[in-house]
């Protein structure tokens, strides 16, 4: 049976998620801070501040009344930026039925804390309900979903039977969902992604060529790994979906707005100027600090995304920091934590 899905957070991500939500069948609220955004979606079926030229279907509808969404909802997606999931989720906790599945579609880290998303979930919310939170990631642009392009996701939960049941309730013949209970593992690669997507652009704003690209992408995996593996996660998750696979289309697609951030800096633009050129979040530039910092407590060695953090917080210069990663102490490929996890991981599997 088809739960009614509300959606909080009106922005792209937000609006298409409600709008594929919507077209599988899910009676969809989308709550909107923005008044112009509920207008938008109401009156003109479309958001045409964030999302324009993509209709929305007839059972959608947009409110700014955040009570109305919860209430008119069973399956809650949380589409706001990881900085603003605390303050929304203290400020619904007293409204959460014991129906509610929420499932967190935001990818980052708390530049303060260095909590992740399920970590502020968790920190703000009745422990009675942290079972039913999943976490959705994957290489998916707001756009591809709106138009209804084929796109393959994964949902964590730690409750296998929760990620299930949002799995089963989100999947269509043009959406597929795969599941997994490594919570962690699904949520750093997501969030840790959009830094090397940064770094990505960087290297083609200086037009460093197709060989750079690939190992940033590919050392940059393994960065991603191993601090992943040091928070507990699983390292073969970040070989799937919501690792290699999101970091390869955010760090080569055209529409990634932390690739074209990294872009702007290469051709030689101000961090300051791209960001207030923008009504986007390229959440890899409040993300690149946590994760600088969380590599830091976690003593975990990330050279890529160190010298972005340089970069962008310190003013850099690209080459230099180039520099330093290639004449760094050479060393195995693969670090020794890495591989005990993934056998440790595989052993698990076995039995």
């Amino acid at each position: 049976m088809a739960m009614a899905v509300g959606v909080i957070g009106g922005g792209a991500w937000g609006t298409a998620l409600a709008m594929h939500a919507a077209r599988g069948g899910h009676p969809t609220t989308l709550w909107a801070r923005e008044t112009e955004v509920v207008e938008s979606i109401n009156r003109d079926r479309e958001n045409k501040v964030f999302l324009a030229g993509h209709k929305v279907p007839d059972n959608m509808k947009a409110t700014g009344d955040l009570s109305e969404c919860l209430a008119q909802s069973q399956l809650v997606l949380m589409v706001v930026p990881t900085q603003f999931v605390k303050g929304v989720m203290a400020g619904i906790a007293g409204e959460i039925r014991e129906d509610h599945i929420f499932v967190c579609c935001a990818k980052g880290i708390h530049t303060e804390t260095l909590e992740t998303v399920n970590e502020i979930m968790e920190s703000v919310m009745p422990e009675n309900v942290h079972h039913r939170f999943a976490y959705l990631s994957g290489p998916s642009f707001a756009k591809d979903v709106a138009e209804g392009c084929y796109t393959a996701v994964t949902v964590a939960a730690k409750d296998e039977n929760v990620a299930k049941q949002v799995q089963e309730q989100l999947s269509t013949p043009r959406f597929r969902c795969y599941r997994s209970t490594d919570v962690v593992g699904v949520e750093l690669g997501g969030a840790l992604k959009n830094v090397l997507a940064i770094a990505c652009g960087i290297c083609d704003g200086l037009k460093f060529g197709d060989n750079a690209r690939a190992a940033l992408i590919t050392r940059g995996l393994s960065e991603i790994t191993r601090l992943a593996v040091a928070k507990g996660a699983n390292p073969l998750t970040l070989g799937g979906l919501s690792g290699m696979g999101d970091l390869v289309l955010t760090c080569t697609g055209d529409l990634s707005r932390n690739r074209t951030v990294g872009i702007k800096i290469g051709q030689g633009q101000k961090l300051s100027e791209i960001l207030a050129s923008t009504n986007t979040v390229a959440e890899g530039v409040y993300t690149c600090r946590a994760a600088y910092n969380l590599a830091k407590k976690e003593d975990v060695d990330v050279p890529i995304i160190e010298g972005i953090f340089k970069i962008l917080n310190e003013d850099a210069d690209p080459e230099e920091v180039v520099h330093k990663c290639m004449t760094r102490e050479l060393k195995e490929e693969v670090a020794k934590e890495v591989m005990d996890a993934a056998a440790e991981a595989a052993m698990e599997a076995v039995g």
